[in-house]
């Protein structure tokens, strides 16, 4: 069973709270585990089995965070940046704890949903091209879409260095199609369609591994996923 030290703990659940704050209010007494009042910031705790209260409140748990961000234009999916906006940048102080990182990433100037998480082995295998985790884009171009674009793209487009693993389109309008993608090359969509002698516009990612884009959420807003959510994602499928 996983133990932590008390102040360590406190401060990765409850992201206005640092490692030296929670040493301070646990010193001062302002802190039990299970119903005791504890002094000593290095006290070793289960965090899956002990019950801790900071100030009268409870402490709860969460191993890994998974969070939906909608992305807005000109934000940069990493962790630091010295010109940008990062994606980290976006999250409300209440989601905001060590550890967290975009799983994959965005260009700058495409928008949706954007997965920030402190679980690395889930990151692995969402980006893990062997998985072909499904992830799906609404796409804006610049001209009509060619009567054999599905076609091709089902094929699996030859974009110089290995061919595409097979893609689906399903179109909207002359100029408006979803696509679901299974891997994630460098600029791979615009290159793609770029190969059909078509620019994208606008690009837009709305789900990942089946998980949709919160239609509430408005570009830079963020929240956790819901618990089936969560479920879906560690699925993979």
């Amino acid at each position: 069973m996983e133990v932590q030290r008390l102040d360590k703990f406190i401060s990765s659940q409850l992201p206005d709270v640092s490692r030296s704050a929670a040493r301070s209010l646990i010193r001062g007494g302002k802190c039990s585990v299970n119903g005791r009042c504890v002094r000593t910031p290095e006290l070793k705790i289960s965090p899956e089995s002990d019950s801790v209260e900071l100030c009268g409140k409870t402490v709860g748990y969460k191993k890994h965070l998974y969070i939906m961000l909608n992305k807005p234009a000109g934000a940069v999916c990493a962790t630091r940046d010295g010109l940008s906006e990062t994606v980290l940048q976006l999250l409300p102080p209440d989601l905001r704890r060590p550890g967290l990182f975009p799983a994959g990433r965005l260009d700058k100037d495409t928008v949706g949903f954007v997965l920030i998480t402190d679980d690395g082995e889930l990151a692995h295998r969402i980006l893990s091209p062997k998985n072909h985790v499904p992830k799906r884009y609404f796409v804006r171009l610049k001209s009509p879409l060619s009567e054999d674009a599905a076609f091709v793209f089902e094929q699996g487009v030859d974009l110089g260095e290995e061919k595409c693993l097979p893609a689906v389109l399903q179109k909207v309008s002359p100029t408006e199609c979803y696509l679901t993608i299974r891997e994630g090359k460098y600029h791979q969509i615009k290159r793609m369609f770029a190969s059909l002698e078509n620019k994208v516009t606008y690009l837009k990612r709305v789900s990942i591994a089946g998980v949709e884009l919160d239609p509430e959420l408005f570009e830079g807003q963020a929240r956790q996923l819901t618990a089936d959510e969560e479920k879906a994602l560690l699925s993979g499928k």
